[in-house]
C-alpha cells in the first residue's frame, strides 16, 4: 500500500506534468521539435547555459570542499554562524540572490565592480545559488574520515598537502562527485537567481531558462517545451550517471 502511494503521488507530482511537457513539445511533430531545439538562438542559449554551469560547479568543487574542510576541522568564533550561512541560498528566494548581487555588483554597486549583464554575473548567481551542494556532501564526510590514516602519514614524514592528496581525497572523491552532480543539474534549469543579473541579451547573456521564459511570452510555447526538454534530459542523465557512479564506489568499498 505505501509503494502505491509513493508511486501514486510521484506520478501526480512528477511523471505527468514531464509527460504533458514532453507531449507539448511534440506539437508539430519530431521535425517542429529538432526546428526548436536547433534554432539559433535556442542553440547559444543552451551552449551558454553549458558553459556557465561548468565554471560554477568547477568553483564550487574546489570553495565547497574547502569550506567544508574549514568547518569540520577549524574551531574559529562564528563558526555557528557560518556554518548557517551555507544553507542560506536553500532558503532564499532565488530571484532574491539575483537582486542581491545585481545591487552589489551593479553600475551602481557599492563596490565599484560591474559584472551586471556580463557572463561572469551569471556564472556568480549560478555559484551562489549552488554552492550548499558540495558543502553539505563532504561535510558529513569529514566528520566521518579516520583520522588514525593521516596521522601515521604524519609521524612517517609526509606533509600535509601529501596526506590530504593521497589519503584524505581519495575518500572525498564520491562526495565531491555527489555534489557537482547535484550543482551542475541546478544550474542548467536555474532562472530566478539570474534573470535580473544576465540582461538577458540573445546569443550573449541569454541562458536557456530565460530563453524558455521568453518564448512563452511570446506565446512559443511549442519552442518552449522543446528546448525544456532538452534540459530534464541532460540533468536526469546527469543524476542516473551520479547513481551509477555511487552504485559502483559503494561496490567498491565493500
Amino acid at each position: 500500500m505505501g509503494l502505491g502511494i509513493a508511486v501514486s503521488y510521484l506520478s501526480l507530482l512528477v511523471l505527468i506534468p514531464l509527460a504533458a511537457v514532453a507531449w507539448r513539445s511534440l506539437d508539430g511533430g519530431a521535425g517542429a521539435f529538432w526546428d526548436a531545439i536547433t534554432s539559433e538562438q535556442a542553440v547559444a542559449a543552451m551552449r551558454l547555459t553549458l558553459l556557465v554551469s561548468l565554471g560554477a560547479v568547477i568553483v564550487n568543487a574546489i570553495m565547497g570542499t574547502l569550506i567544508a574542510w574549514v568547518l569540520v576541522r577549524d574551531d574559529f568564533r562564528g563558526k555557528i554562524f557560518m556554518d548557517i550561512l551555507i544553507d542560506l541560498p536553500f532558503a532564499l528566494p532565488t530571484i532574491v540572490a539575483g537582486l542581491t548581487l545585481l545591487a552589489l555588483y551593479g553600475p551602481n554597486g557599492p563596490v565599484g565592480v560591474n559584472i551586471a549583464f556580463t557572463r561572469i554575473g551569471i556564472t556568480a548567481a549560478l555559484i551562489f545559488v549552488t554552492l550548499p551542494f558540495v558543502v553539505r556532501a563532504v561535510q558529513p564526510v569529514l566528520m566521518e574520515l579516520d583520522r588514525e590514516m593521516e596521522e601515521a602519514a604524519a609521524s612517517l614524514g609526509a606533509g600535509r598537502f601529501t596526506t590530504f592528496r593521497r589519503i584524505v581525497l581519495p575518500a572525498l572523491v564520491p562526495a565531491i562527485v555527489s555534489g557537482v552532480g547535484l550543482s551542475f543539474s541546478k544550474a542548467l534549469g536555474e532562472f530566478g537567481a539570474v534573470v535580473l543579473i544576465a540582461g538577458n541579451l540573445p546569443y550573449r547573456t541569454e541562458v536557456a531558462s530565460v530563453f524558455i521564459y521568453g518564448q512563452i511570452e511570446s506565446d512559443g510555447v511549442q519552442a518552449a517545451a522543446a528546448v525544456s526538454v532538452v534540459l530534464l534530459t541532460a540533468s536526469f542523465l546527469v543524476l542516473l550517471g551520479l547513481s551509477v557512479f555511487e552504485r559502483r564506489m559503494t561496490r567498491h568499498a565493500e
